[in-house]
């Protein structure tokens, strides 16, 4: 697709007042790209009222082709990852922002969304929030990750935009707290911005992968992210905590479990990110200071001197205390058995064979990974490698070549690989299964 209708108007070059000599010397080897500032028709009201979403879903459902979207969250301010704007745009439409807040029934805009292709720019961190509003593709076309397997070096929107269209995004207000209200004009034009160019970019990786050949394993992935199942709780949430390292003692990591898990109550019923409840460094110094089975007076301690620590400081004191009346059989052990094969950096210890095998396996893995311009977390997920590598499915020459193959097939089929990634790596993991090494060498 041409892409010469990008307009001048609506870009602005910002260039710091100097010497004009000076910024030609500059930017004569490093053109300078024009930032998008503003969209093409403006940008629109915030969509706050059912009557007014049933008009958006009616342009939208008039327009054709595939439809552009995005969601806007308040990552590290609110409990959980809820949608706070949605902007979604489609050809003949224009771009309508959607406030998921205000509007609570979207099932008009569902409506105007079947069979039609969702454009999205990383759709795996999107697709979760736009699910719990009731909003679920049919197809989806993910330029991020198209753009992945075609082998650029820069996967994020502006940079690609910028490789592809020749024009950049700023992208200053990425991080903010997306449940204020009203929303402020410059967030809402940034949030425009976010699909204003997203149909074009993916008209151009289309071309470009069709070209490449591998528009059809693109879909795979594309089907892959579109059906892939909500993600399952984490086990024992609570180890991820900040500086658990420092803990070496089961009393006091019952006292980080505690507090974790009334910080995590205090913070979904504020509704407000945990880490903003009561800071994981707080947590850490109460278990630090806790002797034997005696929890810390925490208005002694300094971590809990600010404002926000003490604020529910009672509630903190009595997880302490709850921690403290633990019986010992009750307590966290101070490691968890591993699930799979081990990190990769012990295995010469642990398993030198199993190592030597991986050694192999990464040799062909990044040969392929060369020779197809797709990065090897993209040709095959590292953990499904290691544990087919780590638990051998066959010895050595143990079947016939045409046996190893369908047995490393069906391991990389029931790890989640798609068909276009078993029909690439199958070989090079059979080569490495088949490895014997001279253990002499290392033993020497």
């Amino acid at each position: 697709m041409c892409v010469d209708h990008v307009r001048v108007s609506f870009v602005t070059v910002v260039i710091d007042e100097q010497d004009p000599d000076e910024v030609e010397q500059e930017t004569s080897d490093a053109p300078v790209v024009p930032v998008l500032t503003e969209p093409r028709d403006g940008v629109p009201p915030v969509i706050e009222t059912q009557t007014d979403l049933v008009q958006a879903a009616q342009l939208l459902a008039d327009g054709s082709g595939p439809l552009a979207i995005d969601a806007e969250r308040a990552s590290g301010y609110r409990y959980g990852q809820r949608a706070y704007l949605i902007q979604v745009r489609r050809e003949g439409s224009g771009t309508h922002l959607i406030d998921p807040i205000a509007v609570t029934d979207l099932r008009p805009l569902a409506a105007a969304f079947t069979d039609t292709e969702w454009v999205l720019h990383a759709a795996s961190q999107d697709l979760p929030c736009m699910r719990e509003v009731g909003l679920n593709p049919t197809s989806v076309f993910d330029t991020e990750l198209a753009a992945r397997l075609l082998g650029y070096p820069r996967v994020g929107l502006s940079g690609l935009l910028e490789d592809i269209l020749g024009v950049s995004l700023a992208k200053e207000h990425s991080a903010a707290d997306w449940s204020t209200r009203p929303l402020p004009e410059p967030w809402l034009r940034y949030a425009a911005l976010d699909v204003e160019l997203l149909l074009e970019l993916r008209d151009v990786i289309e071309a470009e992968l069709r070209k490449a050949g591998k528009y059809d394993l693109a879909i795979e992935e594309f089907d892959a992210i579109r059906d892939a199942p909500p993600a399952a709780p984490r086990v024992d949430p609570w180890r991820r905590t900040s500086g658990l390292h420092k803990i070496r003692k089961p009393r006091q990591l019952a006292a980080v479990k505690a507090m974790w898990e009334a910080r995590d109550e205090v913070a979904q019923k504020r509704d407000v990110s945990p880490g903003r409840v009561l800071p994981d460094s707080a947590m850490i110094a109460a278990a630090t200071a806790f002797t034997e089975s005696t929890p810390p007076d925490l208005s002694t301690l300094p971590a809990f001197g600010g404002r926000g620590a003490r604020r529910h400081i009672a509630q903190w004191q009595l997880a302490l205390a709850n921690s403290a009346n633990l019986p010992e059989a009750d307590l966290p052990p101070t490691k968890v058995p591993a699930i799979g094969p081990p990190p990769a950096r012990s295995w010469p210890d642990k398993d030198p064979a199993a190592a030597s095998r991986l050694a192999v396996a990464k040799e062909g893995l990044t040969h392929l990974s060369q020779e197809q311009s797709i990065p090897i977390e993209n040709l095959v997920t590292p953990d499904l490698v290691r544990r087919i590598l780590w638990s051998p499915p066959f010895e050595p020459g143990q079947l016939a070549p045409h046996e190893q193959r369908q047995v490393v097939e069906e391991a990389l089929r029931e790890g989640g690989a798609r068909a276009w990634q078993i029909n690439l790596v199958a070989d090079a993991i059979v080569c490495a299964l088949n490895h014997v090494p001279d253990l002499s060498l290392s033993e020497s």
